[in-house]
């Protein structure tokens, strides 16, 4: 089976290889002692709120059973009269018309919107419980870091975020990054130099070489980090048709390397569709490849507990590294590879984008480590967010299948006159155009929330209707024709 030897004879030999060399690159946690202990939260709401003294490191987090009036913040924003003036016209801006502390003395200078484009799906950016353990954080330790993990920047909050996102991921380890972007390019990197490591002053052959074949519409961090791994001449690139498993299953046929690595995003960020994990599956049981799958958008979102579309699909064991991003359904920010601790030490030894970043702030850490906990025990966020889903199937008659609405309209002047119609409405959506669509594919990418509400959807349906005729819009695209 060349998964498990994938996995593991063949990851524990780079590691050997690298021991030999004294490359490898080892995580030492910095303790930040904590003397303070937890004071009770004064003048907070009770109200709905649910009683909880389980405790999360040394922090009691409070949680809610049903939205609160201040999550609205995660789907309301204000932008100068100027600005919303500026881009209604289309006149270029620098964003430096009027700064945030004039709102207070000029309330008349700023428009409110709704906003249906952002990635704060279960509306946790706004959660006083987040928001709270950053100010501590801040507070006791700074912002730090005072340098990369490998350095200095790595503490016992890193490991303890660390540890918790494995747990959800259902792997042995984790490794924190600071961006999502910089996860899939440091994975791939990693898996690039796999054989050229092996094969040191020589060039690889065919048998050592990785082949690894990855969706035509995989997100730009995953496409970036196959090129830079194409430049070490150890892996060759196949791309297969989006969500197509009879041409994947045709190029794995087709392909002589024993060593092969499948890549996809779980759920794709420009389309909303989400990548078929049961044929997938079945695949690598026939080819017995190395699976791994970015889990941005479905994290936190799908799955009874969270932990995302192979929760869902029920296929965690069949997942052989996650990654996912702190950055989306957390509210928060940074990235991370689930996977093995071989694979961890691979990484955290190999990963140029890992081991030259500065290690995400302590503060963040310890948000996400709460935005965590939240997204795990306050469980009607998925509840409502799903039922948006819905909502907004029943309102169009679009067959949607995920918070993720791609409404492609076709040329860059469509969308731009319907962004205009719902901008003027109350409604904040960017059209999505080249280069991160392909040409003639242009969109508007509307996204929900838990703390959309179903007035929110009625409004921004009929405002829709006004400039598109639903039974017209494609909601998926294919481009079978797409190349890294």
């Amino acid at each position: 089976d060349w998964s498990i030897i994938f996995q593991y004879c063949l990851v524990e030999e780079a590691l050997a290889k690298l021991e030999s060399l004294k490359l490898v690159r080892h995580l030492r946690p910095i303790h930040l002692p904590n003397d303070q202990q937890p004071k009770p939260i004064e003048n907070e709401p009770q109200s709905n709120s649910i009683s909880d003294q389980e405790e999360a490191g040394e922090e009691v987090f409070q949680m809610f059973d049903e939205m609160q009036q201040w999550e609205r913040s995660s789907v309301e924003v204000h932008i100068a009269e100027e600005t919303f003036q500026s881009w209604v016209r289309e006149i270029s801006t620098t964003g430096e018309e009027v700064t945030a502390h004039e709102e207070e003395s000029h309330p008349q200078q700023f428009k409110k919107l709704i906003l249906f484009s952002g990635n704060d799906y279960l509306g946790l950016s706004s959660h006083p419980t987040i928001k709270r353990a950053a100010a501590k954080a801040a507070q006791e330790h700074g912002m730090g870091p005072r340098g990369s993990a490998l350095v200095c920047g790595y503490t016992n909050y890193h490991r303890l975020l660390e540890s918790c996102l494995a747990d959800l991921k259902k792997k042995e380890d984790c490794l924190l990054c600071p961006t999502g972007f910089a996860a899939n390019m440091a994975l791939l990197v990693s898996i690039g130099s796999i054989a050229s490591l092996l094969t040191v002053g020589s060039k690889p052959s065919e048998e050592d070489r990785i082949a690894i074949f990855s969706d035509a519409l995989n997100h730009a961090s995953i496409i970036d980090g196959i090129c830079l791994a194409e430049r070490q001449r150890s892996v060759e690139v196949f791309i297969y048709r989006h969500c197509d498993m009879s041409h994947l299953n045709a190029l794995l046929l087709k392909c002589k390397m024993k060593k092969k690595v499948v890549v996809t995003d779980s759920l794709f960020s420009m389309d909303g569709d989400f990548a078929p994990m049961v044929e997938i599956v079945k695949l690598r049981e026939k080819h017995q490849f190395l699976l791994v799958v970015d889990d941005a958008h479905g994290t936190f979102v799908c799955g009874k507990n969270g932990g995302g579309v192979a929760e869902e699909f029920n296929c965690e064991e069949e997942v052989d590294i996650c990654i996912g991003t702190l950055s989306k359904a957390a509210g928060c920010y940074g990235g991370f590879i689930a996977c093995s601790k071989s694979w961890k030490l691979i990484i955290q030894s190999r990963g140029r984008s890992f081991i030259f970043s500065t290690a995400m702030p302590v503060p963040d850490v310890v948000a996400a480590h709460a935005a965590v906990t939240v997204a795990k025990k306050e469980t009607w966020r998925r509840r409502e967010i799903w039922k948006r889903v819905q909502d907004f199937r029943v309102l169009t008659g679009i067959p949607i299948s995920s918070p993720i609405i791609s409404l492609i309209v076709g040329s860059e002047e469509k969308a731009l006159l319907a962004s205009r119609h719902l901008l003027t409405s109350g409604f904040y959506i960017i059209p999505i155009g080249p280069p991160a669509v392909p040409p003639n594919s242009c969109r508007l990418r509307v996204t929900l929330s838990a703390v959309h509400t179903l007035d929110d959807l009625k409004k921004l349906t009929t405002t829709l209707s006004q400039c598109i005729n639903f039974k017209d819009v494609d909601i998926q695209i294919s481009n079978k024709n797409a190349k890294l």
